[in-house]
């Protein structure tokens, strides 16, 4: 007897999760005993559990479910900069430090690819904020917003950036419905 739980993936396949059930052929297979009260061996019955399946399955599950666009509080780059040219990289550089001392998690592109390229490349890997920066961003402390969506946020001050991205990012919490009573 065993219970298996399934989930409905974002394209509409079932996936079997959790399982939990009991196993009579091992306990004989490897000759397992054990001295019960009553002084004679006996066979235990085992039980298998496996919550979420193998976390490899629970991952699959998962990316196939935001089908890569994971939401900003579990994408593992939430932000990545991109400098127009190799001058920029240093402001670049600065912005991300500014990002990551507020607890976000972002690279710079210095790749020595156009900055259309580093766009496109940061779209099709599913980066929630792109943040490009030249010379009137330098100046001005700011950084040119584009969203995974592809929308355009423009320049904005790196201080309201951070805040619009720690909203974003905040870890959902589960909060279970009390009980009857």
């Amino acid at each position: 007897p065993k219970i298996d739980i399934k989930m409905i993936d974002a394209l509409g396949r079932e996936w079997q999760t959790t399982t939990i059930q009991f196993d009579f052929n091992l306990p004989e297979r490897f000759d397992i005993n054990y001295v019960a009260e009553d002084g004679a061996q006996h066979r235990p019955f085992m039980v298998h559990r496996a919550i979420l399946g193998s976390m490899e399955r629970f991952f699959g599950i998962l990316l196939e479910h935001y089908a890569g666009a994971f939401p900003m509080w579990l994408a593992p780059v939430q932000a990545v900069v991109i400098p127009i040219a190799d001058r920029h990289i240093p402001y670049g550089n600065e912005v991300a430090e500014s990002l990551r001392a507020a607890g976000l998690r972002v690279e710079v592109d210095e790749r020595g690819e156009r900055m259309q390229a580093k766009i496109r490349d940061a779209q099709l890997q599913k980066v929630p904020y792109m943040l490009v920066v030249g010379d009137r961003e330098a100046d001005s402390g700011a950084a040119a917003v584009r969203l995974r969506s592809g929308e355009d946020l423009k320049a904005l001050p790196v201080t309201e950036i951070i805040e619009r991205m720690r909203g974003e990012s905040e870890v959902p919490t589960y909060v279970a419905p009390k009980a009857a009573g």
